[in-house]
């Protein structure tokens, strides 16, 4: 079996592509099991984000997996694959791992060194894993991809480099409404990204921080962390014109503020402008809103362009050779598992002819002393054990050189080892998901 990523993301894709193709949860878990449930693939996880939508895949064949996974992707988005094969990527293997690593971290996100995709990816894996899509090569893989992640956040100043989506709009405040220190601002969502964004302007001196959201008591409770107020999603529009910015970031499947709305609020502000930083894909805001006097919208693909000289400074190169060096030692570590269970049949074998010439031993001279007959028996076992040693050894050390595999197998058919007996210690264990907060967006 083997690993494979497919995906799109703002790297490669239009922002209208990736509104087409992204995935609420029920969708994503559909995908998932549309997947597993083909031919060539038993494991998979989808992750949609503001940004991307890709997918990981544990396939028995490199070619009917991809085929699996890319006619499953279309038909779950409603893009023909036609039009989605020319920005799609496609990881396989190690490049694969390197990318869930690089992922975990921040560095692949449209604000590099971001930390919300921890959160994503860990709502990814726990759903696909309450579903039933993942199993031990999935799982380890990502629950390692987030180990990844948080040394990289906790180990280089890449937070402090990397502007968020929001820090990057509100960058832009300035020129179209004024600063942030001040202003009345609106937060339209409170999942992970509508908590970050009421989190950022109330820091940066916001005169008010009012929160929407569809659930009111979610709303309360990001209202109350940062001394704002909460109200109802019915009075959303009203809402609107006493905000000098709104940022929205819903999750929605369809447009929630209208250009409508917008002039409807524009009426009441006196001639005041307003800033709509739209956090969302598909985009929240109206796209026809930034023909309107007074207003300026921001959405993905100007933020996407703002973004894109964070550049190759020191704490992202630092970032960088964590992930290198972690990517070497999960390959490393995944080679020694891959070759540990002919080892270990190899040494049952060896123990089972040692047991039974001990036995065939004791039927022939029963009256031995014990003494003598445990000498005996210490004999055997140092003779075994000098004699598999080397063997042992060395596809150790060959599989960390990647040849691990076409030893072990020679290993197998020198000592006729039952392949059953190998498939029982080649399994790994399930590694549990953690117990950390959810983080939505």
């Amino acid at each position: 079996m083997s690993l494979l990523v497919l995906g799109l993301s703002h790297h490669g894709a239009p922002i209208g592509l990736l509104e087409a193709a992204a995935l609420d949860p029920a969708a994503r878990g559909r995908l998932e099991a549309s997947i597993v449930g083909s031919e060539h693939v038993v494991e998979a996880v989808v992750v949609s984000t503001c940004n991307r939508t890709e997918v990981y895949a544990e396939g028995l064949t490199f070619h009917g997996a991809l085929t699996d996974v890319s006619e499953a992707l279309a038909a779950a988005t409603g893009v023909p694959l036609a039009d989605l094969q020319p920005h799609l990527y496609v990881h396989y293997e190690d490049r694969g791992i390197a990318h869930a690593f690089s992922v975990a971290a921040g560095l692949d996100s449209m604000a590099v060194g971001e930390a919300q995709i921890l959160g994503q990816l860990r709502e990814a894996l726990t759903r696909a894993q309450r579903r039933g899509h993942v199993g031990p090569a999935l799982n380890t893989l990502l629950q390692q991809a987030l180990r990844v992640g948080k040394r990289v956040h906790s180990e280089t100043g890449i937070d402090d480099v990397s502007r968020s989506l929001v820090g990057a709009g509100l960058g832009m405040a300035d020129t179209a409404v004024g600063p942030v220190d001040g202003a009345h601002v609106l937060v339209i969502g409170a999942g992970g990204m509508g908590a970050l964004a009421a989190t950022t302007v109330s820091q940066a001196g916001a005169a008010s921080v009012t929160v929407v959201n569809r659930g009111l008591a979610r709303a309360e409770r990001v209202a109350e962390r940062v001394g704002g107020s909460a109200r109802p999603w019915a009075e959303r529009i009203e809402a609107l014109a006493g905000a000098d910015i709104v940022i929205s970031s819903t999750g929605a499947t369809g447009v929630v503020v209208t250009s409508h709305d917008v002039v409807a609020a524009l009426a009441e502000r006196d001639g005041r402008p307003q800033l709509y930083v739209d956090l969302a894909l598909p985009h929240d805001i109206d796209l026809s809103v930034s023909d309107l006097d007074g207003v300026t919208r921001i959405g993905l693909a100007e933020l996407g362009e703002a973004l894109s000289s964070a550049g190759d400074v020191p704490q992202v190169r630092e970032a960088r050779d964590i992930v290198t060096g972690e990517v070497a030692a999960f390959l490393t570590e995944r080679s020694s598992e891959a070759v540990a269970p002919t080892v270990a049949a190899l040494r049952s074998r060896a123990q089972s002819v040692v047991d039974d010439e001990m036995a065939r031993l004791e039927r022939r001279t029963p009256d031995l002393a014990d003494a003598h007959r445990a000498e005996v028996q210490r004999t055997v076992h140092r003779i075994v054990e000098k004699l598999l040693h080397a063997p042992t050894v060395r596809v150790k050390e060959m599989a960390q050189n990647g040849q691990g595999g076409s030893y072990a197998k020679a290993l197998s058919e020198l000592f006729d080892l039952d392949p059953r007996e190998v498939s029982v210690v080649s399994t790994p264990p399930v590694i549990p998901a953690t117990d950390d907060e959810e983080v939505g967006r």
